[in-house]
């Protein structure tokens, strides 16, 4: 191949088109679509099971009847 001797350095040669070398280091990041989905999931679990937040709210307190006092009679 001809065209391999004219790859600079940090190039490789794909296909037949010149790429640049992968840094190191660099994974493959969250795309939008993922973390987006994520945040849909989490929602959905919240909506579905609920985060605890139902059962920790204080049950009002039943009413006392008021202290009248005694009838005439």
């Amino acid at each position: 191949m001809d065209t391999m001797a004219k790859v600079p350095d940090g190039f490789h040669y794909v296909r037949g088109h010149i790429r640049r070398n992968p840094k190191p280091g660099r994974g493959k990041r969250m795309s939008g679509w993922m973390i987006a989905g994520l945040l849909a999931g989490v929602w959905l679990w919240g909506q579905v099971f609920g985060f605890g937040e139902a059962g920790s709210t204080p049950q009002p307190a039943q009413p006392q009847p008021a202290i009248s006092t005694p009838a005439a009679r």
